[in-house]
């Protein structure tokens, strides 16, 4: 059994529109990818690491995923 499945809270990463990686040779304009955790707590701490700027970016670079709090 996927460990996954009796996770309730998720995080979908997914592209805007008209990033780069989107196009269809590369991820493709449909991509989506989800994370799920045990407790919504687990969850948010883990939104907010996703959402903060990158260690090693170049300053005021940002993340162009999109991140979406999810439960099912």
């Amino acid at each position: 059994m996927n460990e996954e499945l009796g996770k309730r809270y998720g995080i979908r990463c997914t592209l805007p529109p008209d990033d780069p990686m989107a196009a269809a040779h590369l991820l493709g304009p449909d991509w989506e990818a989800c994370r799920w955790y045990d407790t919504e707590h687990e969850r948010d701490e883990a939104y907010e690491e996703f959402s903060r700027e990158h260690l090693y970016s170049r300053r005021g670079d940002k993340p162009s995923v999109i991140y979406t709090r999810i439960s099912r």
